[in-house]
């Protein structure tokens, strides 16, 4: 929804900022009640969070700065993390400090809570959202999915392909879409990623028997090595001596059996590389119903129905 993005997806910079927002388009962003978006440049003794509007400094008082501060419910470092990154607000007044200078008071909190009213609490499972990540932990990702208001990605609901740590597949500050997968009772929201990255057949496609391409060796067990080809697509090579989780693999593609789900392969060297597979969203819409990853032939039907 319009106005209600995630904290930096417009990636706004300090040299942008300068001329951004002229005293006249901060008066009428007050009046208009309009979410706006500045870089936080710092965050005094007191954790007021201080932006730079451009025209004139701006002002987020502490308890202005997140939704929960005010209640205890958030920490402060929540403030502290901001500096010398964007974050949303509404502007509250235009005032003038004891030396004549205009500033301008910003509220980050009213913003998020305005998101939550008017986009969040309108959310279903199956609608698609852009998200920008904030941070990771070995368990998923957390997600802006709007003005500051965060969700969790499971480690699980990243990609179809099994990872060791979410950092293998993405980074803080990276711009994603997600699906909304879940709403509890309290109204927190669990995302899913991996609707989006293709089906077993749109991503097996791309091959041909007998090719020789490159992947991520995601694990290394007695039977087999798994190696990922693309985020939602692992084949299956025969035993090799002396590969490790992480490296990077050239595979002969022995054999793709659509029916089995299964694509062998022959690793036929690995080293170490500092790459991170990229991925490709498959599907743009702003909803989705049902997403069937195998393909016709396979007797096993995965699927998520949202």
């Amino acid at each position: 929804m319009k106005g209600f993005y995630p904290e930096g997806w417009r990636s706004p910079t300090r040299e942008g900022q300068r001329c951004r927002y002229t005293p006249r388009a901060l008066a009428e962003a007050a009046s208009s009640n309009e979410i706006l978006e500045g870089l936080a440049y710092m965050c005094d003794s007191d954790h007021n969070l201080l932006v730079d509007l451009g025209s004139m400094k701006g002002i987020i008082p502490r308890v202005e700065g997140a939704l929960g501060i005010e209640e205890g419910s958030v920490r402060d470092i929540a403030l502290i993390s901001r500096v010398g990154k964007s974050v949303c607000f509404t502007v509250e007044q235009i005032l003038e400090d004891e030396k004549g200078e205009s500033y301008a008071l910003l509220s980050r909190r009213r913003a998020q809570v305005r998101c939550r009213v008017e986009k969040i609490s309108r959310l279903n499972p199956g609608d698609v959202v852009d998200a920008v990540v904030t941070h990771l932990e070995s368990f998923g990702a957390f997600c802006d999915i709007g003005c500051g208001n965060i969700a969790l990605l499971p480690i699980d609901s990243i990609s179809v392909s099994r990872i060791a740590h979410p950092c293998d597949r993405m980074s803080a500050g990276d711009k994603i879409r997600v699906v909304v997968k879940s709403i509890d009772k309290a109204g927190r929201i669990t995302l899913t990623h991996k609707e989006l990255l293709g089906t077993w057949e749109e991503n097996a496609q791309r091959l041909i028997q007998g090719q020789t391409v490159s992947g991520i060796v995601r694990s290394v067990e007695s039977y087999g090595i798994f190696v990922e080809l693309a985020p939602n697509l692992a084949g299956l090579a025969e035993p090799k001596e002396g590969v490790k989780v992480g490296q990077t693999a050239s595979v002969f593609i022995k054999s793709i059996i659509p029916e089995k789900m299964k694509i062998k392969l022959i690793i036929i060297d690995s080293f170490e590389s500092d790459s991170r597979p990229e991925w490709e969203y498959f599907y743009e819409g702003d909803r989705i119903e049902r997403f069937v990853y195998s393909p016709k032939e396979s007797a096993k039907v995965i699927e998520t129905i949202f």
